[in-house]
């Protein structure tokens, strides 16, 4: 069977897909070895170091291509050897222009298969709340946490200050991330009331920001 859309009907001018995909990853662990001046056994030696070893032959026999399979669970180990996502081994943006993003199809432009295997799509977004709302969770908490840990660190700067004028600035920033953690505390409790309201489990808060969720619940207070 020839690829959808290639009217030549020469089979062996159609690459396998499985085969450009591990080709990609297997070109791009080798870029990435030699960008951090490794060698192949180096590579090995911080796989072992994270607990899933990956020896150095078979490293090897897959950046030449004589070795058949790639485990996802290697290219995840990989990709945190060296210091860099599973995503960006698949698709390596930057270095490879396009890529085949599914069998029978066309190549994409590799930022464009890239967005539509991490989800970063607004339609994908659309069609699974749990993922809206779980990133409008991750970032609301995130500013609620800086806010809280800079208001504090001035809190103390003012507590240690050698003079007014720098007691004061250190007050003004207080207050001033004080109200922003207020804020981001706000946008936080609308987000877990709305993940309430469409029946879905409510993720855990840390200690310090125990304070956003309503005494009674959000049976009251749902959107």
């Amino acid at each position: 069977m020839t690829q959808r859309g290639f009217d030549d009907g020469d089979e062996d001018d159609v690459p396998e897909w499985a085969d450009r995909v591990m080709g990609d990853v297997a070109r791009e662990v080798r870029r990435r070895r030699k960008e951090m001046g490794w060698s192949a056994q180096d590579l090995a030696d911080r796989c072992e170091a994270i607990g899933f070893p990956i020896p150095r032959n078979v490293i090897a026999n897959m950046e030449s291509g004589r070795r058949a399979v790639l485990p996802l669970v290697e290219v995840m180990v990989l990709a945190k050897a060296l210091y860099t996502n599973p995503i960006r081994l698949i698709y390596p943006v930057g270095y490879v222009e396009e890529v085949q993003q599914l069998p029978l199809r066309y190549p994409v432009d590799t930022p464009e298969a890239m967005r539509w295997f991490a989800g970063l799509d607004e339609n994908y977004q659309a069609n699974y709340p749990m993922l809206r709302h779980h990133l409008a969770h991750t970032a609301a908490l995130t500013k609620a946490q800086m806010a809280l840990q800079i208001a504090d660190s001035q809190r103390r700067k003012a507590e240690h200050a050698t003079d007014d004028i720098e007691r004061a600035q250190a007050l003004r920033t207080q207050a001033d991330y004080a109200e922003r953690a207020s804020r981001a505390k706000e946008e936080l409790r609308q987000v877990r009331s709305a993940i309430y309201a469409d029946g879905e489990p409510l993720l855990d808060l840390p200690t310090e920001l125990s304070d956003v969720d309503p005494d009674d619940g959000y049976e009251k207070d749902t959107v």
